[in-house]
């Protein structure tokens, strides 16, 4: 039996100026599926990211969480309901200690106020602190915790940056370019890494150009071009695709 669908987009539709950049695009997201969203540049995959996030609202469409339309909800109220996101290029505060990062991605559960200030060490909460080093221990980075963040390698700051993102404890979580900037080895970690997180009944929904890492991490693949939807199958399948090996490689490759 196939598993619930846990994220879906109907028929979403973005245009900038009178561009369409997005246009009528759906497609499932199934819970405890890792999925990638791919495309060559242009395609409209930071787009719908931004879309699903917030960052941007839809001209048109729905986006379904957990069967919730939250096309017209605020990004702080998406993460409430469920829905995280890392961005390719880090957004960690360097000068912060590695646990301090991760305990500022606590503020999306706090209540009022004096809560918000929790994380930030304004208000002591040893429960906080508990938290934030028991995930970085349950994700392998239980070493790190008190280290200045902006003294570490590449490759540990973006699992930071995950992990982070994990303590709003949601049900699905965005993953923009996870590898970019990371060396063959350091890919290889994060697909370990990420494999975790998906065993600890995260639903991964991933943007990515490096296809060795969405080979081997992915189940499920869906394919942009131009703003519209050319695939949504499986991975092993997706490189075996007429529609995306015109996209990639130009017409002239089928005729070969």
């Amino acid at each position: 039996m196939d598993a619930a669908v846990v994220l879906a987009l109907r028929n979403v539709t973005k245009a900038f100026s009178g561009l369409k950049v997005v246009t009528d695009v759906s497609f499932d997201v199934r819970e405890g599926q890792r999925t990638a969203l791919i495309g060559p540049n242009g395609a409209g995959k930071t787009t719908v990211f931004n879309l699903i996030s917030g960052a941007y609202s839809a001209d048109r469409g729905a986006i379904l969480l957990q069967g919730t339309d939250i096309a017209a909800k605020r990004p702080g109220e998406r993460t409430v309901m469920g829905l995280a996101r890392s961005f390719q290029n880090i957004r960690l505060m360097p000068h912060l200690s590695v646990v301090e990062n991760v305990m500022v991605g606590q503020h999306a559960r706090t209540r009022g106020m004096m809560d918000l200030l929790t994380p930030l060490w304004l208000k002591r909460n040893r429960a906080w602190r508990d938290e934030a080093e028991s995930q970085l221990r349950a994700f392998g980075l239980g070493t790190y915790p008190n280290e200045v963040t902006a003294n570490l390698p590449y490759g540990i700051r973006k699992k930071i940056e995950v992990v982070r993102a994990l303590m709003s404890h949601p049900k699905v979580l965005l993953l923009d370019e996870p590898a970019a900037g990371l060396n063959t080895r350091e890919t290889g970690d994060l697909k370990d890494f990420l494999m975790g997180v998906a065993e600890h009944g995260v639903t991964l929904l991933i943007v990515e150009h490096d296809m060795s890492l969405v080979r081997s991490l992915c189940e499920h693949t869906i394919v942009l071009n131009f703003g519209l939807k050319i695939y949504d199958g499986p991975t092993a399948s997706v490189q075996e695709d007429p529609a995306v090996l015109e996209a990639y490689l130009g017409p002239r490759h089928n005729a070969a």
